[in-house]
């Protein structure tokens, strides 16, 4: 196969060419086109995959999505796709069915793949050596195992999944331990025939069928290599680092038009061999200059800074609105003038109830247990406090709430808008609303929610997970969630805004006030709102970073 070929021939072009993309083709290469694998079918993989499929020629490149989920596999074949991202679903049904394909069947796709993406999750461990800062990588050595014992040539083997530092180098000893090797020769002849036997199961899948990854012209199989006792590495894995930077509500986008892509691998002939590969894949729509290559643990290390480095930027304006608060200042004035300095930049600095999503806090606490782990205790101590305060102006922003409505919510309606972590998206994980929800809740206060994308059944699970089995049962009765804002806050005393959803902006808020117990009280947590003419339609308002 692709990388193998290359690997056999010092001649080959792909590594001395410098010519376009225009005059490169895989299949020209091949024979074929080039078979790209995605190992996970999350929010990574399939939203990474699809925009891959869309951008590379049909002819050129086929993209496998696979998962051990069915159900997750089944929905991303359906016309409801298990996650919300704008312009996702208008690629996916575009390119499904003809060189993007989602599977269950994890051998085939394996099997048959050139490149592989190592998608899985990396969610925080919740319990054991490390809990709550190391990331748990079982998943991550799952798929190298299944990878190496799967597999029966030489493949590219990538870290899409955010990982910590030096991860590269427990993959490759799980695919070196475990991979097809010499000792196998004697076994060659069984080998053949279920080479032979898999071809013709996988010839066998049509690639009109929803969960098709090949068809007949897409796979070569090499049955006449010389096999040589002597020859130490029969299938070579090549690792290496290509972390994705996407922001929920925007994913698309940024895989269409990133800032860069970092390809990290190992300075030697293979390393530098499928460096080259990938950065002729992205080629396809990426300007070769946002191309970058680098080393191995500088490309697993970049995604784990930039995510820290946002993350601060979050905390640290955060830190300026409770003075804000106190002092009379306007915190999004303040944003406004450090933002204009070209030094600083306008973005990441909206003062809000605090970050929330599956990367930031992960990705911190990843790099606060990294920090210790090699005895950089001060390192992990700057660190830590940038959660410190993002967990500070959630708790301030609950305590407010309770001090405006007269230090007692029990049995008073408070209204929720929005419940994911951010707009645009239906991804709940470490969303500031939960922490507002069940702080409530646990003050006796009957809660409505309405959120556009999140459903009923994930907002019962999220507050289920954050509390235990005795107040799930009392809290429950009092979760009310609801088909609109109107509805949501048809007598209500309070209203909180806990996500930026653009429909907030446009509201008739004199209607709703109108529905309103009163005094009616407004906190907006995302700044979103005007609040001179709120005050004017009679609410009292409270606001992140001001002193109205």
């Amino acid at each position: 196969m692709l990388f193998e070929s290359l690997l056999n021939n010092e001649n080959e072009c792909i590594i001395k060419t410098n010519d376009k993309i225009d005059h490169f083709s895989f299949k020209k290469l091949l024979n074929r086109p080039l078979n790209v694998c995605y190992i996970g079918a999350g929010y990574v993989g399939g939203t990474s995959s699809s925009v891959m499929a869309y951008k590379c020629p049909e002819k050129e490149v086929i993209v496998t999505v696979c998962d051990v989920d069915s159900k997750k596999i089944d929905s991303w074949n359906s016309n409801n796709l298990p996650i919300y991202e704008p312009g996702l679903e208008e690629i996916v049904k575009e390119r499904r069915g003809k060189n993007l394909f989602f599977t269950d069947d994890l051998d085939k796709s394996i099997y048959s793949a050139d490149i592989i993406f190592i998608s899985v999750g990396t969610p925080t461990k919740k319990q054991g050596i490390g809990a709550h800062q190391a990331a748990e990588l079982s998943y991550i050595e799952s798929a190298a195992r299944k990878i190496a014992t799967t597999s029966r040539n030489s493949k590219i083997i990538i870290e899409k999944s955010t990982v910590p530092c030096k991860t590269a180098e427990h993959i490759r000893a799980i695919l070196d331990a475990n991979k097809l090797k010499n000792n196998a020769f004697d076994n060659l002849k069984l080998f053949k025939e279920n080479v032979k036997n898999d071809k013709k199961n996988i010839m066998n899948m049509s690639r009109s069928s929803s969960n098709a990854t090949l068809n007949e012209n897409d796979t070569v199989f090499d049955e006449s290599r010389d096999f040589n006792k002597n020859d130490e590495s029969f299938i070579h894995f090549e690792i290496l680092s290509n972390p994705e930077f996407l922001a929920e509500g925007t994913a698309v986008n940024d895989i269409l038009n990133p800032d860069r892509i970092l390809i990290g691998g190992l300075p030697t002939k293979k390393g530098l061999i499928a460096q080259e590969i990938i950065c002729k894949l992205y080629s396809y729509w990426i300007p070769k200059e946002k191309i970058i290559k680098m080393g191995l643990w500088s490309a697993e290390l970049s995604k784990l800074t930039a995510n820290a480095f946002l993350a601060q930027r979050i905390s640290s304006i955060n830190s300026l609105s409770a003075l804000c608060e106190e002092v009379g200042a306007d915190i999004q004035e303040i944003s406004h003038a450090c933002g204009l300095d070209s030094r600083i930049g306008p973005k990441f600095l909206n003062a809000s109830i605090g970050f929330g999503g599956s990367c930031f806090q992960k990705d911190i606490l990843n790099l606060i247990y990294l920090s210790n782990y090699f005895n950089l205790p001060e390192v992990a101590d700057y660190w830590k406090q940038v959660i410190t305060m993002n967990e500070y102006r959630k708790t301030r922003f609950i305590k407010n709430i309770f001090n405006k409505l007269f230090q007692t919510i029990n049995g008073k309606v408070i209204s929720i808008f929005g419940f994911s972590f951010k707009k645009n998206t239906k991804d709940t994980r470490e969303s500031p609303a939960i922490a507002v929800v069940i702080a409530l809740l646990r003050e006796g206060a009957i809660v409505k929610i309405y959120d556009p994308k999140v459903t009923l059944v994930q907002i019962k699970n999220d507050i289920k997970e954050n509390s235990d089995n005795v107040e799930y049962n009392d809290y429950i009765s009092n979760v009310i969630v609801c088909n609109s804002c109107y509805e949501a806050s048809d007598g209500a005393n309070a209203i909180v805004i806990c996500t930026e959803w653009d429909e907030f902006v446009s509201l008739d808020y004199k209607r709703i006030y109108n529905q309103m117990l009163k005094p009616a009280f407004m906190f907006d947590g995302r700044l979103i709102l005007n609040h001179e003419e709120l005050k004017n339609i009679g609410f009292h308002v409270e606001a992140i970073g001001k002193k109205l």
